[in-house]
């Protein structure tokens, strides 16, 4: 078997209306589905939900849970807020930069432009607290080609010591070499 692509991605939701508006007003996404259910098909639970289904592009889609009858929403509070997001990729630079200030101009705060040498990226956050990231690919196809060669020597190396590899380290080295990183 070979996996054809993320059929859909979901996540927990405070308030299904709002947050599919959101994603379309802030992120362009298309409303594609709505399924509503009193009781859970997976488990035949009676716990009443609304399931919606955003389209993140290419067949991809990113959906949510209003659950009304479950405790508030939570977060994983072992886990820093930069681990957990949501990433979406961008056409350009151009494009990031013009995302960039739309949300800052309807006062959504916006951490970067963070330079990430084989992509460029944003990030903020939406109405329910998710993470979420926009990335526009700036790699060329040697950086590419250099980063796929040790991927699997880096991740060997990491399952070992638990410990940064440094196969790649040329992605950062020039922030690091004016803050004495190195």
């Amino acid at each position: 078997m070979k996996i054809q692509r993320i059929h859909h991605v979901a996540y927990r939701c405070r308030d299904a209306k709002q947050t599919v508006q959101w994603y379309r007003e802030y992120l362009g996404m298309d409303f594609v589905l709505a399924i509503a259910e009193d009781r859970v098909p997976s488990t035949h639970e009676s716990d009443p939900y609304m399931h919606v289904f955003l389209d993140a592009g290419n067949g991809n889609v990113l959906a949510f849970f209003e659950i009304p009858n479950s405790p508030p929403m939570g977060r994983d509070v072992n886990t820093p807020d930069w681990v957990q997001h949501i990433a979406f990729k961008v056409g350009s630079l151009d494009e990031l930069k013009a995302a960039k200030a739309r949300l800052e101009s309807s006062g959504i705060p916006v951490i970067g432009i963070t330079d990430h040498t084989i992509f460029q990226s944003i990030y903020f956050f939406d109405p329910n607290g998710h993470r979420v990231e926009l990335a526009a690919d700036t790699a060329t196809p040697e950086m590419t080609a250099r980063l796929d060669a040790v991927k699997w020597e880096m991740l060997d190396e990491w399952a070992r010591t638990r410990r940064a590899p440094r196969h790649a380290a040329w992605m950062h080295e020039k922030e690091l070499a004016g803050t004495g990183g190195w």
